[in-house]
């Protein structure tokens, strides 16, 4: 069994997560760790709160509190919000804490000592209205490349250019909306990206198990020029910027590290505060010189972090020379859309994680965004998709055939696994399908292809709909109970193999069905050998055993529903 270091990028500070972002890292990686666990893998599943930069003091100046405060405050919401949606972290950390601003320090040293930092006098906007340096993202105007109007300062969205704010034509501060800012002349550090950039080239050559979206992202970054980024901001919350001797470093007091630069070394930060915690042995997961050789690193993001999962970060990783673990395998996606727009944190625009839970269970959701995840392109969120798939996928489909099966076993065999009768073909047909789609499931996680697990797991579902209408023990109990009770036995089979194969996806009703079913906690994995008693499967549970209809399952949901949760959050009927 493999070792599988597992982290998703980590939500930022200023307001709960809408959907988008759920379905783009943290959602996905879950089921990944989710799966892997039944495998029997040894898996670590890390993520934090990003609590750096512009948006946080903005965030905290708005809600008129210090902004220690606010992030305090939002770094509960937001792990509330994961235990909301059954997120199994097994460390849920904050980029503030004392070990990722002596672990940003470290890494600023040693690149600096090996050449690939260095203090430069840059040019940079200065908003007379804000009184302030504004960072590149708070920077907007027209693109020099295409022209379009609200460009960024880091990156146009239109075109995808990496610009420097500097090069914008008409800019404004984002953050007042003045047209009142000058270009002035500050010191940063600069990472030079540059000089590794046939470094970069030839890891990412090497790169296997990523898809189509990372590489093309990378290679395109590559392609147009790395540029030396600055790592420093004219901010004061943050990580300080030190000298050697841990001393506010000479110019730079009133500066703090680019939050972009600090938050993926919180994975490693937060791995340390897990092991401090845990007792565990951060170094094997993270020091190839400590054993972590043999660990697979899995990460997961949205498309528009690839860059710097991809070129910044390991600029970091790599130019320190230090032995430190590279990701293996990269899973991005592209974005859930809202009626044609992107999901907004700062415009509030969609559906948010603490919202959404108040409307439908943590089941709904994780179906749903993973059953469509953004894999190949884009993917529209509708209300109509939604209630369609619940209603058909997870009612129609699971529901019911747990409740048809273990209502009727308790109307007509005393609420007991039955004994009697002998497979047939429809038995045969079944295991046949079987046979093919569980590997196939599995292999799909395995891959990371989410969509495709899914859909296997839907026809597996379907399968024993299919069987039960074949079989079809209430017709047959008229006339023959052996016949029946075969049926019924293989019934309550799937039932119980449908809650094992949920467990990654929809973990609540996957327990609710288990325990129906009593099946033992040790019972519940995914240890399937090398598929070939698969046929064991239907006909597991030992007879007689007692079992009882868990509760409803799923409520469907109706056009009223749609209609209200139109009116109040954005839809067809606004």
């Amino acid at each position: 069994m493999a070792r599988i270091l597992i982290t998703s990028a980590l939500p930022y500070i200023n307001g709960v997560k809408h959907l988008g972002n759920l379905a783009g890292s943290m959602l996905p990686a879950d089921v990944y760790a989710r799966a892997m666990r039944l495998l029997g893998h040894d898996v670590l599943y890390i993520c934090a709160t990003d609590e750096h930069g512009t948006p946080a003091e903005l965030a905290a100046q708005e809600a008129g509190i210090s902004v220690s405060e606010y992030c305090d405050k939002m770094h509960d919401a937001q792990k509330q919000a994961g235990a909301n949606f059954k997120m199994s972290y097994d460390y849920f950390g904050r980029s503030s804490a004392p070990s990722n601003h002596e672990l940003t320090q470290h890494f600023a040293q040693i690149l600096e000592d090996n050449g690939l930092i260095e203090e430069r006098v840059s040019k940079q906007v200065y908003s007379n209205a804000d009184g302030r340096f504004l960072p590149d993202r708070y920077v907007e105007g027209t693109c020099p490349n295409c022209d379009f109007e609200k460009a960024r300062g880091d990156q146009c969205d239109n075109c995808g250019k990496l610009l420097d704010p500097v090069e914008l034509i008409n800019p404004y501060s984002s953050v007042s909306g003045s047209h009142d800012v000058e270009v002035r002349e500050t010191n940063h550090l600069y990472l030079k990206q540059s000089a590794m950039s046939d470094r970069l080239r030839a890891w990412v050559d090497k790169a296997e198990g990523w898809p189509p979206l990372a590489t093309s992202i990378a290679y395109k970054w590559l392609d147009e020029g790395l540029l030396d980024r600055a790592i420093t901001r004219d901010l004061k919350w943050g990580i300080p910027v030190t000298d050697k001797t841990g001393n506010r470093r000479k110019g730079f007091e009133n500066k703090v590290f680019y939050v972009w630069f600090d938050a993926p070394i919180e994975y490693i930060a937060a791995t340390q505060d897990w092991a401090t915690e845990t007792g565990g042995n951060w170094e094997s997961w993270w020091r190839t010189d400590k054993g972590a050789d043999d660990v697979h690193y899995v990460q997961f993001m949205g498309k528009d972090n690839v860059a710097f999962h991809t070129l910044s970060f390991p600029t970091t990783i790599i130019g320190s020379g230090e032995p430190w673990k590279l990701v293996d395998s990269l899973k991005a996606f592209n974005w859930v859309t809202w009626y044609g727009g992107k999901f907004s944190t700062s415009n509030k625009r969609g559906v948010f994680m603490d919202q959404a839970i108040e409307i439908a269970p943590s089941d709904y959701w994780r179906w749903h965004l993973m059953a469509n995840a953004p894999e190949s392109d884009d993917a529209a969120f509708t209300w109509e998709e939604f209630r369609a798939g619940i209603n058909s996928d997870l009612a129609n489909v699971l529901g019911n055939f747990v409740n048809r099966i273990t209502k009727y076993t308790v109307s007509k065999f005393d609420g007991k696994l039955p004994s009697g009768g002998e497979p047939g073909k429809a038995e045969a047909a079944l295991i046949s399908e079987l046979e093919t789609r569980i590997p196939a499931m599995i292999e799909f996680y395995e891959t990371r292809e989410f969509r495709k697990a899914m859909a296997e797991t839907r026809a597996i579902w379907a399968a024993g709909n299919d069987y039960l209408t074949q079989a079809a023990p209430w017709s047959a109990y008229k006339t023959d109970v052996d016949k029946a009770a075969i049926g019924v036995r293989y019934g309550l089979n799937l039932a119980a193999l449908f809650g094992i194969i949920a467990q990654p996806i929809i973990p609540d009703a996957a327990e609710k069905i288990l325990d129906a079913l009593g099946i033992p906690q040790e019972n519940r994995t995914w240890n399937f050998g090398d598929y070939s008693g698969i046929k064991d499967l239907v006909d597991a549970l030992p007879h007689g055993l007692e079992i009882r209809p868990p509760d409803m399952l799923f409520h469907k949901i109706e056009e009223t529903d749609v209609e209200a949760w139109s009116l109040r959050f954005g839809g067809p009927s606004v």
